[in-house]
């Protein structure tokens, strides 16, 4: 053969090898591949794989260990027990638990444009019910980010907010009064249930940003329609746990929880309608007469961007709530674990005297540069979030979240009462230890500790709540001393809805 043909045929038979490897090695890359995607796809489960307790087990603690106002402590139950995540059910709810700040933030991450915070089925079902518009903490989609945009400019923006100090100084001027007052009536300087004159104070406080006008909150007096709100209020939160629970069917065989929770919503649109259409009226009046309208407070804001009345009046009321319970609980804990340690009580009003340099009265500016101040406020909302567990409902795709395929529209608690009471993120979790917040050695995740939340569904009033916090803060301790109960008595937190004292807070006010 000659030599040029048996060149041509090895070539032949080199290409059908090199083919037939080629193929080989396609068809080895192929299965490899395809065994990696199964391996990584058995990796993500399902829930029906997540930890939990039974249906009885669930509807047991609850029920029988009374579970609906300890719902905070059922999340460190429920940690040491299944891990960092776990799925309850009951009846047709499943809801997915998550305590870990990892997988919180990867829950926040997914939440698309429009987060969902929770159902509140029972505010929702009573707003249909009587007709009334969605405010803020109820409204979702388009409506709700119309809404938080508007009032953000208002409300977020540090400029904005520092022009309600002036107004907030006034309220506290009368808290103070108050206080002086009714230490003044006790030898020891005893005031018992502090958490009450400060619901008053949240309300006064958030009345006179709404309505640049002050209610009487304060005074010797209460007028009852003031009185009557704050316990409408408080009965409110007490049954919206119960109600959300209950289906909606049982409210016509069970009909006094859901009639008591209707009566307090209709008295509190009632007084928010009222104070705002005296405003609206007011200002009617001055235009009719030729007089220059302006104005700082919310409702004003609101009232000029045309939107219809019903959407004034539930975002209004919405606020007022809000605004009250955040103020209420932060207050009283705060002075709870500063008479309780007073080394740390000395060293804030060192530092608030410091900063004011013999002035009486601190104002926005000032408390910016007070470190410890905002250290003592985020210590103490880390012990006693103002809301335990937050919630988020991602309504347009399904999420993977710690392993787990979460699907669309499940219900899923962030469990922040655990996340910011865990020994692995913070050492002495159930200690008041403020500096913890300004050692720079000390590196909590961010995700841990969010008492105002954070993103597009995080406290609107956020920087108006810290600055009345502060405010109050430093003007008490440069005129009193805080002493704890002389009767030694400890209060622990209880879930009412929001995270309040189980007991009374009894503080002594001593005069400096």
């Amino acid at each position: 053969m000659p030599l040029r043909k048996r060149m041509l045929q090895a070539l032949r038979v080199s290409a059908r090898s090199i083919s037939h490897l080629m193929k080989w090695t396609e068809k080895w890359t192929y299965s490899v591949d395809c065994l990696g995607k199964h391996t990584e796809m058995q990796k993500i489960k399902n829930l029906d794989e997540m930890p939990g307790p039974s249906a009885f087990g669930f509807v047991w603690d609850l029920i029988a260990r009374r579970g609906l106002s300890r719902l905070h402590e059922l999340q460190l139950e429920g940690r040491q027990r299944y891990g960092p995540m776990w799925k309850a059910s009951f009846g047709p709810i499943l809801t997915v638990h998550i305590a870990e700040p990892a997988l919180i933030e990867q829950v926040l991450r997914q939440e698309g444009q429009h987060p969902i915070r929770s159902d509140l089925s029972s505010w929702k079902d009573y707003r249909r019910l009587r007709g009334h518009g969605f405010g803020l903490l109820t409204a979702e989609g388009e409506e709700w980010q119309f809404v938080r945009s508007l009032l953000a400019k208002h409300m977020l923006r540090p400029h904005a907010v520092e022009a309600y100090d002036t107004v907030l100084n006034s309220v506290v001027s009368d808290l103070l009064a108050k206080l002086r007052l009714r230490s003044s009536q006790n030898a020891q300087g005893l005031v018992t249930d502090i958490a009450n004159e400060f619901y008053r104070f949240g309300l006064e406080g958030i009345s006179s940003v709404l309505f640049e006008s002050r209610i009487g909150c304060l005074e010797p007096h209460i007028p009852p329609e003031t009185d009557r709100f704050i316990q409408s209020i408080n009965t409110m939160f007490v049954l919206t746990l119960l109600t959300m629970a209950m289906p909606a069917w049982l409210h016509s065989i069970f009909s006094k929880p859901w009639d008591t929770f209707c009566q307090c919503w209709d008295y509190m649109f009632h007084f928010a309608k009222g104070h705002i259409d005296q405003r609206l009226e007011e200002e009617a009046k001055k235009l009719a007469h030729g007089e220059k309208v302006e104005g700082r407070y919310l409702t004003y804001f609101l009232s000029k961007q045309e939107l219809p009345m019903k959407t004034i009046y539930s975002n209004v009321t919405e606020l007022l709530l809000a605004g009250v319970d955040t103020i209420s609980g932060t207050m009283s804990w705060s002075l709870y674990e500063l008479s309780r340690h007073p080394d740390v009580q000395d060293a804030l009003r060192d530092e608030v005297l410091a900063v004011l340099g013999g002035r009486q009265i601190p104002n926005a500016a000032d408390v910016s540069k007070m470190p410890l101040m905002k250290a003592v406020v985020k210590e103490v909302l880390r012990l006693y979030p103002v809301i335990p567990g937050n919630a988020r409902v991602i309504a347009e795709r399904d999420i993977e979240v710690g392993g787990y395929l979460i699907p669309r529209n499940t219900l899923i608690t962030l469990c922040q009462y655990a996340t910011s009471r865990d020994p692995q993120t913070f050492s002495e979790p159930d200690s008041f230890l403020p500096r913890r917040w300004l050692s720079r050695e000390q590196n909590h995740h961010p995700y841990a500790s969010l008492p105002f939340g954070v993103g597009k569904r995080s406290c609107v009033g956020r920087r108006i709540a810290e600055l009345e916090l502060y405010l109050a803060l430093a003007r008490i301790l440069i005129h009193f001393e805080v002493k704890p109960d002389p009767r030694g008595s400890t209060v622990q937190p209880m879930t009412r809805t929001l995270l309040v004292p189980q007991g009374e807070i009894n503080l002594q006010f001593v005069e400096r």
